[in-house]
């Protein structure tokens, strides 16, 4: 059983490695990530050791800051 977990990632709009918060790990091609109040998808590549977030074109949806203390933001 996969637990949420905070990591560092290789992230798209930037190409630079960042902190991010894993929420969802079904396997490596289906991923899902919390990074500046977005839902992302990601990947994760075993040989860099890295996840890897889509936050320019990977956006599922936002998080209002208010959702996330009331523990309403959920992966989807």
């Amino acid at each position: 059983m996969f637990e949420p977990c905070k990591t560092d990632a290789m992230l798209n709009s930037t190409g630079k490695k960042q902190k991010v918060f894993i929420v969802k790990y079904d396997d490596i091609n289906h991923c899902k990530a919390i990074i500046d109040n977005k839902l992302c998808t990601a990947v994760y590549n075993p040989f860099s050791g890295l996840f890897y977030v889509d936050d320019k074109f990977g956006v599922i949806d936002y998080i209002e800051p208010q959702d996330i203390k009331n523990g309403e933001a959920d992966s989807k």
